[in-house]
This record gives C-alpha cells, sequence and structure tokens, in this order.
C-alpha cells in the first residue's frame, strides 16, 4: 500500500558531506502545480545556494500517477533521479522534496553525488511521520445536533475516520475507515439504533 506525510509542518534535515552542506525539505502536496510551488519557495527562501535538486509523486491511483523531478545544474542523473528512486523505495504518493546544496569546495563525483543527494532524502524520510493510503468506502450519518459531539468522539476513538462534519438542520457526519458491517454496529448502538449509514463512494483517505 502507498504511504505519505502526515498533515503536518514540512521535514526539514540537514546532512553534509565533504564540506558541502545538503539541506533536504520534504512537503505533503496534492496536485504537480504545488509540488512545484514548493521547489520555487525553497529558492527564495535559499538564495544564496547553488543547487535546488527535487522530485514528487502525486497521485494515490497508479494509473494516473504524475511524477517528476531535476538535478538543477548538477550532472545529469545525480540528484532528481535518485531523490525519485528513494520516494518509490519507500512507496511514497502525494510528496514533494527539495535538497539544497551549498557546494563546500571539494568536488564529489558522480557517485558520491548519488549517494549524497539520496541519503539527505532518506535521512529526511527517517525522521517524517509517514501514514498508509487506502481505498475505503465512505459513508454519511445524520444525527441531531445534542448527539452530534459525543458519537463523533466515540467514533473517533474506535479509529474511525472523520473526514467531514456538516452542520444544517442536523449534523451529518462522514466517516470511513472501517468495514459497513463493523461501522453499522457501532452507530446502531451510540445511536440506540436511530443513526443509519448512507453509502458516499470510495476515496485514497490516510490510516
Amino acid at each position: 500500500m502507498p504511504h505519505t506525510l502526515a498533515p503536518g509542518p514540512d521535514v526539514v534535515v540537514e546532512t553534509e558531506v565533504k564540506h558541502s552542506r545538503f539541506l533536504a525539505a520534504v512537503r505533503r502536496v496534492d496536485t504537480a502545480d504545488a509540488a512545484l510551488a514548493f521547489v520555487d519557495e525553497q529558492r527564495r527562501l535559499y538564495p544564496d545556494a547553488r543547487h535546488h535538486c527535487w522530485a514528487f509523486v502525486v497521485g494515490d491511483d497508479p494509473s494516473a500517477r504524475a511524477e517528476r523531478s531535476s538535478d538543477d545544474g548538477e550532472p545529469g542523473g545525480t540528484a532528481g533521479i535518485p531523490m525519485l528512486q528513494v520516494l518509490h523505495h519507500r512507496d511514497l504518493v502525494n510528496v514533494a522534496v527539495v535538497v539544497t546544496r551549498w557546494f563546500g569546495g571539494i568536488k564529489l563525483g558522480a557517485g558520491g553525488l548519488v549517494r549524497a543527494y539520496s541519503g539527505a532524502v532518506a535521512t529526511a524520510l527517517d525522521e517524517a511521520p509517514l501514514v498508509e493510503r487506502r481505498q475505503q468506502e465512505k459513508f454519511t450519518l445524520a444525527i441531531d445536533h445534542g448527539e452530534a459531539g459525543r458519537v463523533e468522539a466515540e467514533l473517533r476513538g474506535r479509529g474511525v475516520v472523520v473526514l467531514d462534519v456538516a452542520y444544517a438542520d442536523r449534523v451529518v457526519l462522514t466517516v470511513a475507515g472501517r468495514e459497513r458491517s463493523e461501522l453499522e454496529g457501532w452507530v446502531a448502538s451510540l445511536t440506540s439504533g436511530a443513526g443509519e449509514l448512507e453509502p458516499a463512494g470510495v476515496d485514497w483517505i490516510d490510516i
């Protein structure tokens, strides 16, 4: 199953190889445009660096997945592709990584650059909080306002993913992360039989 970063701030880790500094920044992204905007952001943050190499993989469904990478002036194949291969090896999706390099005066050679860039990404991912992405059925559940908070808290406490909470005449929860039969049993118990799940399609969610 694919994995991605848990929601939260960017993961930023610095490594050093023969006096060259490598700053790896990893962000969860949902689109290729968001990934490229992240690259531009890192360029603006560190204008004094010589290289801003990057890679990204976007898309839960393998048939619609987009991926790109760039060596940004490093010798061809020594930065972007090795970084992308680390994302592949970790089975990551919806992730962009930028490795910013400050040259330390000692040339690393092609093999050294590959190890430095891939190692910077791997080190950052070792510190990144990851979650599994899984395709799940979604359901809606309409509840009276007076019961909504309690039912939502109980479902979350049992590991149900609450994707959305909409307030109208009644509170409508959109939930996923469990088999329908299990959810129906919990909902019946928590609502004294008054709550009813309605199918709401299928989506990829964090588990």
